[in-house]
């Protein structure tokens, strides 16, 4: 598998889970929906800042892991692809609707934004899910584990940024879209679960031809 085939891989599994109505998309709502189109874009850039600092997360563990002996490294592979797994079957078998979206009061501009930051830093999932994920994609085979960060980092931020910008720019129709119609929220967690379930057997695949 080249390169441009591995990034492809991941852009498309980074996106299935940032489509999947979760806390950091309900917080640029309701910011977007309680301050208008600037407050709702502010929090977007907060939590775009948050997946900045979760890629140099990733960048510095995949440094220290690729020191590691190969059947280490592997095993530890084969345990985040087993998490993922986990995470899609999960969402495979949930069934994801948004009741309500809650107003979260008057804030400045920078508030929401600084709020969004933090938000997104302060999820331990958001921990995990770079654990599991990014050393399946972040090989040493690619080149300098900087050079994919940063090429990683720039697809998550603009996902996040063009998802949650979105939604942030149409606050009230994705808060009637998400709360109004449960099927499809719930069909797009469990296609973002299907994703998860496959990307992990891709890897077990690849960790034994490898």
């Amino acid at each position: 598998m080249t390169y441009t085939d591995n990034l492809w891989i991941f852009f498309i599994l980074v996106f299935g889970i940032i489509i999947v109505p979760g806390m950091d998309m309900f917080f640029v709502i309701a910011n977007a929906l309680t301050g208008g189109r600037a407050r709702g874009l502010a929090a977007t850039t907060g939590v775009m800042l948050g997946g900045v600092f979760h890629t140099v997360f990733a960048a510095i563990c995949v440094g220290v892991l690729t020191t590691l002996p190969g059947l280490a490294f592997t095993t530890i592979l084969l345990a985040g692809a087993a998490y993922m797994a986990w995470i899609g079957w999960t969402l495979m078998r949930s069934s994801i609707t948004v009741a309500s979206i809650g107003a979260t009061g008057a804030a400045s501009l920078r508030t929401a934004f600084g709020q969004g930051f933090i938000t997104c830093i302060l999820n331990p999932k958001a921990y995990m899910f770079t654990l599991a994920v990014f050393p399946q994609f972040m090989l040493p085979r690619y080149g300098s584990v900087w050079a994919q960060a940063f090429a990683m980092g720039v697809i998550t931020i603009a996902v996040q940024g063009g998802v949650y910008g979105g939604l942030g720019l149409a606050a009230a129709k994705s808060r009637d879209f998400l709360t109004g119609y449960p099927a499809v929220t719930m069909s797009i967690g469990r296609v973002a679960g299907a994703l998860f379930v496959a990307v992990a057997l891709f890897t077990v695949w690849r960790a034994g031809v490898g």
